[in-house]
């Protein structure tokens, strides 16, 4: 599919070990994407994982740990966990906010007293150890864990003051690129025509506020806010602003590196096991 709206597809709670994260998933070839609630006292505990994960909030504000950093996170700022990087969010109120990670992990993480285990463990074992009343993580070994606290830049980025905020007076876009995935926060005015590309990455993209003309190969839909797009890497693909006003959307695409650790090794399945 080209086109969803994650309030129509299924939800899921895929580390009640570690976290207090609902919400529904697309699997794309090279990224996993979704859009996530935690309700107002939820937290996760501190924990990490191999694969790179981005959350950009939408709604609410967030404590965040990053390594070693802290932050009160409000809606308009991504927040960038590089691979094995220890962190939790904590919510005093219901929020919502976009969630990426690369697939060269499942959704399953570690906490960050445990090892790793020498296999990525699956949505599904982690459920049936749940339902058998069963810890699905691992012994407390802090010695043995591979969490990184130390040595990283600013791991919080402000795309803008706040979703309130006046719209660019003309086409915007804010990037940041890490190792496997892209993030990015466009605002485009009325009337833009971004034209028709070949995907040359994977690509999702989110759309906040506005409406959209998009087309997919040969599909198109008139997209609305909450909308997603899904362009698979090499797809024709393209959109206009229309309506009476601009349009903001985020875009999270995958890189090369990521494409080309996914053709020697396979994307992780999160679903068997």
């Amino acid at each position: 599919m080209a086109f969803y709206r994650f309030e129509k597809l299924k939800s899921y709670h895929f580390n009640p070990h570690l976290s207090s994260t609902t919400g529904p998933i697309i699997e794309g070839q090279y990224m996993y994407f979704r859009r996530v609630r935690k309700p107002g006292g939820g937290k996760s505990r501190l924990h990490y994982h191999p694969n790179e994960f981005m959350a950009f909030l939408l709604e609410g504000k967030i404590n965040a740990v990053v390594g070693r950093g802290r932050r009160v996170v409000r809606p308009g700022t991504l927040v960038h966990i590089p691979s094995n990087v220890q962190h939790s969010f904590k919510s005093r109120e219901d929020i919502s906010y976009l969630y990426i990670k690369d697939r060269t992990w499942t959704m399953i993480g570690a906490a960050a007293d445990e090892a790793l285990p020498d296999k990525a463990r699956s949505a599904t074992e982690v459920a049936r150890d749940i339902k058998a009343g069963r810890y699905p993580g691992g012994r407390k070994e802090p010695e043995k864990s591979q969490a990184i606290v130390d040595g990283l830049g600013d791991c919080f980025h402000p795309m803008i003051d706040g979703l309130g905020a006046p719209v660019a007076s003309g086409h915007c876009e804010r990037w940041l690129e890490g190792a496997n995935l892209a993030f990015g926060f466009i605002e485009s005015p009325r009337g833009h025509d971004m034209g028709e590309s070949k995907a040359a990455h994977e690509l999702f993209a989110y759309l906040i506020s506005g409406s959209l003309d998009a087309r997919v190969g040969r599909k198109k839909r008139r997209m609305r806010p909450g909308g997603v797009i899904h362009v698979p890497r090499g797809a024709p693909y393209g959109w206009v602003v229309r309506g009476r006003g601009p349009a903001r959307y985020a875009i999270v695409r995958s890189t090369s590196r990521l494409e080309a650790e996914v053709a020697r090794n396979g994307a992780s399945d999160n679903w068997r096991g």
